[in-house]
C-alpha cells in the first residue's frame, strides 16, 4: 500500500515474488501493469506470466486479467497488480477485488497492490484533500483479511523528483499530473493519513483476541445522498473501535415499496452500499422514525447512533426535526451528526 503512484508499490510486490520464487515457491504473475516504468518491468525477469483475456466493448477490444486462467494455472501465489481497478463492462465481475477473492477462495495466495485513497472509509477523507472525488475503491474488510499490510513510502519531494525526471509517467502526462493530483501539499496529506492508517493497523492487529466487549453503532439510512458519507463514517469508526454495524431504514409499510422512483432507488442503493462494507441492514416497520430508531438501539444495546446533518443546514435549537427527536429519546448514547465538510481552498496561484 502506498499514498500515490510512483512511490514504488508494484517494484516492491515483484521484488516479494522474486525473493518467492527464489525460496522454491510456484509464483506467477496474474496481472502486471508496467506503465512503461523499466526498472519496473526489469523485476518480472523469471517469472511467469499468466495471459491476460480481450474483452469487447462498444466495438473496442481491452484486456483484463484471466481469472479462470488463473485457477487453472493455479500457482501457490499470485502477483496481482492494481487491486481497486474497475473491470470492463462485459467482465464477469465488476472489480478486480472481487476478482482477488475468488482467486483467494480457491486457496492460491496473492500479492497485491492499492494507494491509501482507494479505501472506502477514507473516500470522504480523500474527497477533502484533493478535490478528488475516488470512484474505484476496496472496501475496508476486505483489506483487513489481509495477513499482512506493507506500507511503500516515499517523501512527497522524492516522488515529485521521479515524476519530474520522467520515471513515473511520460513527459505530458507528468505535467498534467503536477497541475493536479501531485501538488506537494496534496501528497504530504495524503502520506500522512497513510501513515496514520498504518499506525492504526498495527494497533489492530496487536490487540486482536482481546476478550472486550464490542461497543455497537446504528446508522439511519434515507434517500438524502448524505447518507453514503455517514456509512463511510460510521464504518470507519467502527472499524477503530471493534464495533459491529447496523444500518436501518424507517419505513410505514415495512419495505420501499411505497416510495417515490427516485428516493426507493437512493435508499436501496445506501443499503446495498452499506452491505457491501459488511453491515448489517434492516428496514424497520414504524410510521415514527425516531422512536422506531431509538427502540432498535436499545433493544439491540447499541452504543452510538450515527445520522446525518440535514442539508439545510439549519438545527434550530427547539425545533422538533428528526434529529432533534432523536437525541431527545437517546439520552442515554451517544449521537455522532456527521456534517460534510467544506474543502478549504488553498492559497496562491490558480492554474486555468
Amino acid at each position: 500500500m502506498g499514498y500515490a503512484a510512483g512511490v514504488g508499490k508494484t517494484y516492491q510486490m515483484l521484488e516479494e515474488a522474486q525473493d518467492l520464487k527464489a525460496r522454491g515457491a510456484d509464483v506467477a504473475i496474474g496481472y502486471f501493469e508496467p506503465h512503461a516504468r523499466k526498472d519496473t518491468i526489469a523485476k518480472t525477469e523469471g517469472l511467469e506470466m499468466i495471459p491476460r483475456r480481450n474483452v469487447v466493448y462498444r466495438g473496442c477490444s481491452f484486456e483484463e486479467m484471466d481469472t479462470d486462467a488463473i485457477l487453472t494455472r493455479h500457482p501457490s501465489v499470485c502477483a496481482i497488480d492494481e487491486l481497486p481497478h474497475t473491470n470492463v463492462p462485459g467482465s464477469e465481475r465488476s472489480k478486480r477485488w472481487e476478482d482477488v477473492q475468488i482467486v483467494l477462495d480457491s486457496g492460491i495466495h496473492v500479492l497485491t497492490t492499492m494507494n491509501i485513497q482507494h479505501l472506502e472509509s477514507l473516500n470522504d477523507q480523500v474527497f477533502h484533500i484533493t478535490g478528488i472525488r475516488v470512484r474505484e475503491t476496496v472496501p475496508d474488510w476486505f483489506v483487513q483479511q489481509a495477513d499482512e499490510v506493507v506500507m511503500v513510502d516515499l517523501t512527497p519531494r522524492a516522488l515529485l523528483h521521479r515524476l519530474e525526471r520522467g520515471v513515473v509517467y511520460g513527459r505530458e502526462k507528468a505535467q498534467q499530473a503536477l497541475q493536479n493530483f501531485f501538488r506537494e501539499q496534496t501528497l504530504d496529506a495524503l502520506r500522512e493519513l497513510a501513515l496514520r492508517e498504518t499506525a492504526h493497523e498495527v494497533v489492530h492487529r496487536d490487540t486482536e483476541g482481546e476478550m472486550v466487549a464490542r461497543p455497537k453503532i446504528l446508522i439511519l439510512v434515507t434517500a438524502g445522498p448524505e447518507t453514503a458519507m455517514v456509512i463511510r463514517r460510521a464504518r470507519r469508526v467502527g472499524d477503530f473501535l471493534g464495533a459491529e454495524c447496523f444500518a436501518v431504514a424507517v419505513r410505514s409499510s415495512g419495505d420501499l415499496s411505497g416510495l417515490p422512483e427516485v428516493e426507493r432507488e437512493a435508499t436501496d442503493r445506501h443499503l446495498n452500499f452499506a452491505r457491501n462494507l459488511h453491515i448489517e441492514t434492516r428496514i424497520l416497520q414504524a410510521e415514527d422514525v425516531a422512536a422506531a430508531l431509538v427502540d432498535f438501539a436499545r433493544r439491540n444495546q447499541i452504543t452510538q447512533i450515527f445520522l446525518a446533518l440535514p442539508r439545510a443546514r439549519r438545527w434550530p435549537l427547539f425545533s422538533r426535526d428528526l434529529v432533534e427527536r432523536i437525541v431527545h429519546l437517546a439520552k442515554d448514547m451517544q449521537i455522532v451528526v456527521v456534517a460534510e465538510r467544506e474543502r478549504e481552498i488553498p492559497h496562491g496561484p490558480v492554474s486555468k
